[in-house]
């Protein structure tokens, strides 16, 4: 007799975890449940919904694609829908990063990036340079070499340190003193090292921590000044996110590689992209097929996901997403900075359409569970994370929806911090 299968959830100890709620349907900010019951969605399923659900743009692509081309492998051959994408990518990016490379999530397209920096430093005769740099709460995918680029002191990949390749884990330098201290030490070490990763502005994953445009200017003008390869992780801060398309448009830099994901077809299907400069590309040209990117994904540029980005793009031409960020961003800081004022919470953050508010410690479990229900009662679906309560909302979110979180964010910062804290 069969037996019931299990979806095993991610990031969940499944001896437990709560029984997951079935999502019936979406519509605009909307979680319909299968018992009637609606959740504004508050993180915008990771933070890729970025237009909403549904949007009958987005959907009609995609719908339209598939009638003639849902899918052709990209071995030696290519279509329209991704051939048009990575032109308006290129245009939207800083002039040299030109060259689209294709894949299906964030996670793959920084380990291909890092891939493309290892292979290009074998292909100049340094093969020495086998080592990344990141940051202290960096945080690039859970595939294997991402992993090893990821602070294991945020607890996500604890099972597997002892067996990661031992990359460079740095502060990030956010003060002249810090800098200085940070170019010495790649003064000192450049010879080994492939790249340097970084989420630009934002740290997402890991406590939406959050740095100056002139931060990440200076950290990309010392990797340049020392030919480092630097490797941009817009997997999360793409499209719109931190009130800029990019979040590099604020710092003005150019790095070497760029990865995009999440937000990149407006939260409907699977897709991303890592773009390298000529000077990156360049390193693979040769006669020797060895010498060429031996890299691929059997989905990677799929059809109807280029077709979801494309009309994506549509939509930042024609709708004023942007300005519908920065709305969002006020009434943030109007509905969270009070927050600061309450007995363990250490910093209410805001950029863009992020609003973070960091408590004293990591939630417990019990907590993180009290949290969940709460808000859930209150028909928000929120998912705090370490030692942050955020919201990610889809920019077409209205003012009274995203009051109701941010209410919430605040009556139950509150409670736990009269119930669960102590000084």
């Amino acid at each position: 007799m069969a037996q019931n299968a299990t979806v095993w959830l991610p990031y969940a100890q499944m001896l437990t975890a709560p029984e997951p709620l079935t999502i019936q349907s979406t519509q605009g900010t909307r979680l319909i449940v299968n018992d009637g019951l609606q959740l504004i969605d508050g993180v915008a399923s990771w933070w890729t919904a970025c237009h909403g659900y549904n949007h009958p743009h987005i959907i009609n692509a995609i719908q339209v694609q598939a009638q003639k081309l849902a899918h052709v492998m990209l071995g030696g051959l290519v279509h329209p829908q991704a051939t048009k994408l990575a032109n308006r990518l290129v245009a939207l990016l800083p002039s040299d990063l030109n060259h689209v490379f294709y894949s299906e999530s964030g996670s793959v397209a920084v380990e291909v990036a890092m891939k493309m920096a290892l292979q290009f430093w074998i292909n100049h005769q340094e093969p020495q340079r086998q080592r990344f740099i990141y940051f202290k709460h960096g945080y690039h995918g859970d595939t294997f070499y991402t992993m090893s680029v990821s602070d294991p002191q945020d607890g996500i990949h604890p099972p597997f340190e002892s067996i990661l390749v031992e990359q460079y884990l740095q502060k990030l330098p956010t003060t002249d003193d810090l800098l200085e201290t940070f170019e010495l030490w790649i003064a000192l070490n450049q010879q080994h090292i492939a790249g340097l990763l970084l989420e630009p502005l934002v740290q997402a994953a890991g406590g939406m921590k959050m740095h100056s445009p002139a931060t990440l200017q200076a950290i990309v003008n010392i990797c340049q000044r020392y030919n480092i390869l630097v490797i941009i992780d817009e997997v999360f801060t793409g499209f719109g996110r931190t009130g800029s398309l990019f979040a590099i448009d604020q710092a003005g830099i150019v790095p070497d590689i760029f990865c995009l994901s999440k937000a990149l077809t407006g939260g409907t299907l699977p897709l991303a992209t890592t773009i390298a400069t000529t000077k990156i590309y360049n390193a693979f040209l040769g006669e020797e097929i060895e010498k060429g990117l031996m890299h691929g994904t059997t989905f990677m540029g799929n059809a109807l996901a280029c077709a979801a980005a494309n009309a994506s793009l549509d939509l930042f031409e024609t709708e004023p997403r942007l300005n519908q960020v920065a709305d969002i961003s006020d009434i943030l800081k109007a509905e969270l900075m009070n927050l600061q004022e309450v007995p363990g919470v250490l910093e209410v953050r805001v950029k863009g359409a992020i609003g973070a508010v960091q408590l004293a410690h990591p939630l417990t479990s019990t907590e993180l569970k009290w949290f969940k229900q709460n808000f859930i009662d209150d028909g928000v679906w929120c998912r705090p994370l370490g030692d942050i309560v955020y919201t990610t909302p889809a920019f077409t979110i209205d003012k009274a929806s995203l009051v109701t979180i941010t209410s919430a964010m605040s009556k139950y910062i509150k409670q736990w911090s009269s119930r669960f804290f102590k000084c």
